[in-house]
């Protein structure tokens, strides 16, 4: 027989069962509904994420006082979980570190929270004392309107876009005075929305913002900050650092560190194998649900060869081959799986839709819709289901004897 004929008489056989034939292409249009939704909900996420990540610049490296034990074996910012021991970091650590070959820029920076006035308005604020002569070097932040920090300014600000049109009932502008614990500051720059800066923060000369912030200190910092001269060098830097600041520090043990080292690119790095890892763990508990259709599948097959044994037996006395059986059952099964497998991508395009707007743009970048490449993957994978499902009863029907299956009552 010629394919088009077993495709003939596999799609008879698919019609003329059709209840259960149906309700067997439920369960795989579930299951490939299920993988293709979430795996597409992942791409989206991902998308957005890399799309954040890359305002991230991923050569920086920042030092933190006190040292957590779990902050060495997790992602995520210093001192999250176990012990810490408590420090101070100063010049004496910039100083230290200077001669590293590897380091472009280095700076420490201070913050607090500090009541802001304007046009007769309080608010409680976040600023960050940075150093003006490198900081432009080292941030990706850029300026809506004014600009950014300069080595000759002290009582000035650069301030986040929510601050400028949110806080306050009057929008902020450049050249605007804002008071700071009764100190006069002026904005001369209103950082853009983009990015993956604070945008309710606002940025001050470090010189200024030690006799804005309350507790503190000249030389004494929060966090120093590395840039290192290309993304290559970061990890082998942030061992130098490491090795640099112990022995400045007089530390012996890598226990009785007071400090850590958080490296950008490893934190984008945990991130997106994050994000990977719950993709392909979400992915797999969707499977299931076509691990349950292709049990449907053979229970289908397995009854059609019981329900079609006289006719496999006459279609055989009258010449038909054991290849010829095989060949339609495995076909009957295999349209199956692509019915269930092409419904099944339709409902997993409106799946990924609806999960994405439900969890919004922030989440998943507005929405990427459904790969094509994804899509035929669902389609093989259904296929693929339905004919591995269908192999037993296919063999069993193809292994009847003419005179066996035309007794069969």
């Amino acid at each position: 027989m010629r394919n088009s004929t077993y495709l003939k008489m596999g799609l008879n056989m698919l019609l003329h069962s059709k209840l259960r034939s149906w309700l067997t292409i439920i369960g795989i249009v579930i299951g490939v509904g299920s993988v293709i939704g979430i795996i597409s909900l992942g791409d989206a996420m991902q998308a957005s994420i890399q799309s954040e990540l890359a305002d991230l610049d991923l050569t920086i490296i920042t030092i933190s006082p006190g040292y957590t034990q779990a902050s060495s074996n997790m992602p995520g910012p210093p001192g999250m979980g176990g012990s810490s021991t408590d420090s101070e970091l100063t010049d004496d650590d910039i100083d230290a570190l200077q001669g590293l070959d590897s380091v472009q820029y280095i700076a420490g920076e201070i913050s607090g929270r500090e009541e802001v006035k304007y046009t007769g308005e309080t608010a409680t604020l976040s600023i960050t004392g940075v150093d003006p002569q490198v900081w432009k070097y080292m941030t990706t932040l850029e300026t809506q309107s004014g600009r950014l920090l300069e080595p000759a300014d002290k009582y000035v600000a650069v301030i986040g876009s929510g601050i400028a049109s949110e806080t306050y009932d009057h929008d902020i502008g450049v050249n605007q005075v804002i008071t700071v614990n009764n100190k006069s500051v002026r904005v001369v720059g209103i950082l853009t929305e983009e990015g993956m800066g604070d945008d309710s923060n606002i940025y001050m000369p470090i010189d200024g913002a030690v006799d804005l912030i309350e507790d503190a200190q000249e030389d004494v910092y929060d966090s120093i900050t590395v840039k290192a001269k290309s993304e290559d060098q970061v990890d082998g830097l942030t061992e130098d650092i490491e090795k640099r600041l112990m022995v400045s520090r007089h530390i012996i043990q890598g226990d009785d560190r007071d400090f850590s080292l958080t490296a950008s690119k490893s934190m984008a790095e945990s991130i997106t194998e994050m994000m990977s890892s719950m993709t392909l763990f979400l992915g797999a508990i969707a499977a299931v649900s076509l691990l349950v259709g292709a049990v449907g599948i053979a229970n289908t097959m397995f009854t059609s060869v019981l329900e079609k044994t006289k006719e496999i037996g006459t279609m055989k006395a009258i010449g038909a081959k054991n290849r010829d059986i095989l060949m339609i059952f495995l076909f009957n099964s295999a349209m199956v799986g692509l019915v269930g497998g092409i419904l099944g991508v339709i409902l997993g395009s409106f799946v990924s839709s609806g999960l994405q707007a439900m969890m919004g743009s922030d989440m998943t970048g507005g929405g990427s819709g459904v790969r094509i490449s994804l899509m035929l993957e669902g389609l093989a994978l259904a296929v693929m289901i339905g004919v591995i499902s269908g192999v037993v009863p296919a063999y069993r029907a193809s292994k009847l004897k003419p005179v066996d299956a035309l007794r069969y009552e």
